[in-house]
């Protein structure tokens, strides 16, 4: 590993937290200063929900851990390998998430395919803000001129 390899290792992740924090502090303060009247504050929110969704997904992608089957018998649940064999692309599909052990019980976490599901809508929903905010500003800018 060469030294830009290690610098970037090290600075990527911290740039991200650092990325977040800011954020989330933009965020909460644009909430109570109306700060979302204006257009581009809704980067902010989209920034956190984007991080929200982005770990909920990592935590449904690898709660079946490396080896369904393992993490199936260390959970007491039976392992169905008829049932795996045909649903085979069920593990692998990005949305909704499922990896299970039998038709009965899954390995993702109940709440990780409605939060999604919300994050998406809320995602949304920061894009019709932003939308909003930028034609009402612009109708209050015309009617001052």
């Amino acid at each position: 590993m060469d030294a830009f390899s290690a610098l970037a290792a090290i600075a990527l992740p911290l740039l991200i937290l650092a990325v977040l924090a800011l954020s989330v502090w933009k965020t909460a303060r644009g909430l109570r200063t109306r700060r979302w009247e204006r257009p581009g504050w809704w980067i902010f929110p989209a920034v956190v929900l984007t991080a929200v969704g982005f770990v909920t997904w990592f935590i449904g992608i690898f709660s079946g851990g490396l080896d369904a089957e393992e993490t199936c018998a260390e959970r007491g649940i039976r392992y169905d390998d008829a049932y795996r064999t045909e649903h085979w692309r069920e593990p692998s599909r990005w949305f909704p998430l499922h990896n299970k052990c039998n038709a009965a019980h899954d390995l993702v976490p109940a709440f990780v395919n409605p939060t999604l599901v919300a994050v998406a809508v809320l995602l949304l929903g920061c894009v019709a803000g932003a939308v909003a905010a930028a034609v009402i500003g612009r109708k209050k800018r015309e009617t001052r001129v």
